[in-house]
């Protein structure tokens, strides 16, 4: 009961001073959020079990090293580095995984879920705030068209019309935008996570 008491900042930081009962409490807290995300992906349970005590490694080495930012967000930060770890198994095996992609960059069906909880709300705006900047570094074009058709959910013949470009060239420079996005988000190793 006392562990529920403690919060995972306080947590965390006993940990780095050396109490290891800490980081028993924040695994023990987190376990089932962290490896039902884990498994939601992999649908493997010795895979999601390797992973998961992989993210713990690599959290225990930044915690040890002093590369960990206290900002209140432990669990999004570990969520992060599971969700890393996820793309690296699949690059690994060559393989993608299972994700609904219908020809949309599909983060934007991430930002549109209104059924959210605050922990999920607050990974839900830092992802729009995410995609907002990946955006601001596209060309003036491309971000003109991924704006009228993501958050003003224009057509691409009302996207043609308003910018007296051809419905071939929106279509391009909708292309071109997300491609540039990935681009960034590999560049930059983006991890945009629902």
């Amino acid at each position: 009961m006392q562990n529920e008491l403690i919060t995972d900042a306080v947590l965390v930081s006993n940990y780095i001073r050396g109490n290891e009962q800490a980081l028993e409490t924040l695994i023990i807290r987190h376990k089932q959020k962290i490896y039902g995300f884990i498994y939601s992906k992999v649908y493997d349970r010795d895979v999601a079990e390797d992973v998961f005590q992989d993210t713990f490694i690599k959290v225990i080495n930044t915690l040890k090293t002093g590369n960990y930012n206290e900002e209140g967000k432990f669990v999004p930060w570990v969520m992060r580095i599971a969700h890393n770890l996820v793309i690296d198994y699949f690059r690994k095996n060559n393989r993608m995984p299972k994700f609904d992609n219908s020809g949309e960059f599909s983060i934007f069906s991430v930002l549109s879920d209104s059924s959210l909880n605050a922990e999920k709300q607050i990974i839900k705006d830092q992802v729009e705030s995410d995609v907002r900047r990946l955006i601001d570094e596209l060309p003036e074009d491309q971000k003109e068209v991924i704006l009228m058709r993501m958050y003003n959910d224009m057509s691409f013949k009302e996207i043609s019309d308003k910018t007296g470009v051809s419905i071939n060239t929106a279509l391009g420079r909708m292309r071109y935008a997300l491609i540039n996005m990935r681009k960034i988000i590999e560049k930059h190793n983006i991890v945009l996570v629902n």
